[in-house]
């Protein structure tokens, strides 16, 4: 027991010091330990997903779990028990602020003679691993929406003409539940984005914390690695909506893999369906894509009893922001120069219109709306 508990001390340092920022590096040369088992003891950490604070919480024996690859395996009705209840325990992990050491506590509370906490995290690993749909983000209830357009089109065929009209498709998915908004819009230019956006959060009922679009044309005006540019008009969209806009990272592919794996599902739920079918509108079309989509977010995850819609009720509508009490307008930014009678030339509506006397001669950016007393 003693060497175990100078092993706990030690690897609770080492918790400690890559928290800090040390590399493996330094933290063996600062504890006297070989590479090879600092490496080993910050890879088992790591493997457990826990942060540091929670790590550092566990007791000694807890603690020393995680470590023990020799653990013996538990009974088999104590192990169908834990796996039933795995499904609960991932829905629950998307609400704010819950933690697995919290879950596992009231597991136990439960079940006195259930597994160890340190058990507990590497059965439920494996649990997920076999799961058919597999989150490799828990995501917050309420906290993110992810949004794309397709890469394959639908068509809208001009009723006089005849002409076959392509049309982009815009899919919009919350983090926690998977609830999806599908609509198709003539483009992928920022009117057509900003509405459908508009629309999308009409349909969720409310305002997750943060928007995150790919690095579209329409909402990013330079992809950057670490910091991609926002164009004026999302970022005036995330302000009166009070949400963030959360690009995703350049050659960072799992951050857009949630909306990835919607739009695939999309193409066989919603695309295929309507493959035979012809539209002369895009009214038409989207009703159409909303008729297909209630049973798409209705119908049960393959393997699990829930759907995407019971979680969107359980999860992410109690958490998301209300909306606010008029949708976003969008804005057209236009630059001029301020007269000497306080006034600029607005060549949208042909009128001039007063400003500030502190910017004359100045050259301002003018937001317009179609109503000129929102100027």
């Amino acid at each position: 027991m003693a060497n175990k508990i100078i092993r706990m001390s030690v690897l609770r340092q080492i918790i400690i010091l890559k928290e800090k920022g040390f590399s493996n590096r330094a933290i063996s040369r600062q504890l006297g330990l070989s590479r090879k088992t600092t490496n080993k003891y910050i890879g088992l950490a790591n493997q457990s997903e826990l942060t540091a604070s929670e790590l550092l919480q566990l007791t000694d024996e807890q603690l020393h779990g995680l470590v023990d690859t020799r653990s013996q395996k538990p009974p088999d009705d104590y192990l169908q028990v834990l796996y039933h209840h795995f499904c609960e325990v991932d829905k629950q992990l998307k609400r704010v602020g819950v933690t697995r050491l919290l879950l596992w506590q009231e597991y136990k509370q439960l079940h006195p003679q259930g597994v160890s906490y340190s058990r507990f995290c590497f059965h439920f690993r494996r649990w997920r691993q076999g799961q058919q749909v597999t989150m490799h983000f828990v995501h917050k209830a309420g906290d993110k929406v992810f949004v794309d357009f397709t890469g394959k089109k639908l068509a809208v065929v001009d009723r006089v003409t005849g002409e076959i009209n392509q049309v982009k498709v815009f899919v919009a998915i919350l983090g926690a539940s998977q609830y999806t908004y599908v609509e198709a819009v003539t483009d992928q230019k920022v009117a057509s984005f900003i509405g459908a956006l508009v629309n999308a959060f009409i349909f969720f009922g409310g305002v997750p914390l943060a928007v995150v679009p790919d690095n579209l044309k329409a909402a990013v005006t330079q992809a950057d690695r670490y910091e991609p540019l926002l164009n004026d008009i999302f970022r005036d969209f995330g302000n009166h909506y009070q949400t963030s806009i959360l690009p995703t990272r350049a050659y960072k592919p799992r951050d857009k893999a949630l909306v990835e794996g919607a739009v695939r599902i999309v193409y066989s739920r919603i695309f295929a369906p309507l493959r035979d079918q012809t539209f002369t509108s895009l009214a038409d079309l989207n009703q159409a894509i909303g008729d297909a989509l209630t049973p798409y977010n209705q119908i049960d995850f393959k393997g699990r009893s829930t759907s995407r819609f019971r979680l969107y009720e359980e999860l992410d509508k109690p958490a998301l922001q209300p909306l606010p009490a008029r949708p976003y307008e969008l804005k057209k930014y236009v630059k001029a120069t301020v007269y000497k009678t306080s006034h600029v030339w607005l060549g949208e509506d042909k009128h001039y219109y007063s400003v500030p006397y502190r910017y004359m001669g100045k050259k301002v950016k003018i937001a317009c709306t179609t109503y000129s007393d929102e100027l």
